[in-house]
């Protein structure tokens, strides 16, 4: 959590190949997924937000790309530190009562 504005500008352009003002908003956490970095492109200059959990930890998406997407819901409840991807569960299709 130690990268600015422009080392997390060279981290998405080097590890993602992406342009940092495509207007996506970056997230990045830590490994303790109690802090999470926001960086953002607003077409006038360039956003770096902070959020610290005091308690638990950031409920990040287990995903085998570096990169992925999610929904206005789903940011909603992951800057909450609520375990989003249990809402959206389905149960498994052999379970039978």
């Amino acid at each position: 959590m130690r990268l600015g504005i422009d080392g997390l500008s060279a981290h998405i352009q080097n590890a993602l190949g992406r342009p940092p003002c495509d207007g996506t908003a970056y997230a990045f956490r830590n490994r303790r997924g109690s802090r999470l970095k926001l960086l953002q492109w607003d077409g006038n200059g360039v956003w770096l937000s902070q959020r610290r959990l005091h308690q638990g930890h950031f409920h990040w998406p287990e995903a085998d790309a570096a990169l992925f997407t999610l929904t206005s819901a789903q940011w909603h409840w992951l800057v909450s530190g609520v375990a989003w991807q249990r809402l959206e569960a389905h149960p498994p299709g052999h379970w039978r009562l």
